[in-house]
């Protein structure tokens, strides 16, 4: 009986750290903290475009990357982490993997998000595309021309005006 018990208590021992060397392996750091809840918006960007990346877990920040597809970029700090990414102008088309790592943490999350060939639409208020040299030309010499017109249509205006008096 005292052999079956004995052989009980060992093999329950060698279960609980077979089980365990998973995730003491997952995480060498010992912290037990990685990326977590990554998003990314919008899912699918255009080359030149830029992207806004989220993740939860990375009290003291971290790194966002993709190869070949922006630089390396700094998640802020917080309970909430974010970063923007600028997209390569000439990152290749497709369907494309991101990594975020945690500063205290040697885990790697992944999100996947598409690139989409040919820049996206340049709208807004205005002043995405500035004018050109002759553009700025025309329209300084259309006020030039208005405010010359305008002093000639007062100062008639002040001779009629002159003569009926």
């Amino acid at each position: 009986m005292r052999a079956f018990r004995a052989f009980t208590v060992t093999a329950a021992a060698c279960a609980a750290v077979g089980l365990s060397v998973p995730f003491a392996a997952a995480d060498p750091s010992g912290t037990g903290h990685g990326p977590s809840n990554i998003s990314v918006n919008p899912f699918r960007v255009h080359q030149g475009s830029t992207m806004q990346v989220s993740a939860n877990g990375c009290g003291r920040g971290g790194v966002v990357r993709s190869h070949g597809n922006f630089d390396p970029t700094l998640l802020s700090p917080g309970s909430t982490n974010f970063a923007t990414v600028r997209i390569y102008n000439h990152a290749a088309p497709g369907i494309h993997t991101l990594q975020v790592q945690c500063n205290d943490s040697s885990l790697i999350g992944t999100h996947r998000f598409q690139i989409l060939s040919g820049n996206g639409a340049q709208g807004g208020i205005g002043g995405s595309i500035g004018p050109s040299a002759t553009e700025t030309a025309i329209g300084a010499g259309l006020i030039g021309a208005a405010a010359l017109g305008a002093g000639i249509h007062l100062k008639r205006r002040h001779r009629a005006a002159r003569g009926r008096s």
